[in-house]
């Protein structure tokens, strides 16, 4: 888990990325969710846009998104989701140490 120092590192990493994922209509799938572990194991960080025509809750949605890729759901504002997971291969981003 988190801590909230290190929820507030990660959403001040993300403030300038761009969603790199849209969650429509069809909701989260398997094959979105192989696409977004990979890019989670590339960026460590990755921002997913929850479209209007989306029919699940975006509460939801967040959550099965985090629990699909076993990644730390780090914000959902508004329609957009920011999960993080540490790389294996690509380490980039030094969290605060917990304390």
């Amino acid at each position: 888990m988190l801590t909230t120092k290190q929820k507030s590192f990660l959403k001040s990493e993300a403030h300038h990325l761009a969603p790199i994922f849209q969650v429509g209509k069809g909701g989260v799938n398997d094959a979105m969710l192989v696409q977004i572990k990979e890019a989670l194991e590339k960026r460590e960080l990755v921002k997913i846009s929850i479209l209007q025509n989306n029919e699940d809750g975006k509460e939801e949605v967040a959550k099965a998104l985090a629990k699909g890729t076993k990644s730390q759901l780090v914000q959902l504002i508004g329609h957009t989701v920011v999960l993080y997971k540490q790389s294996v291969n690509n380490k980039r981003i030094e969290l605060p140490v917990k304390r």
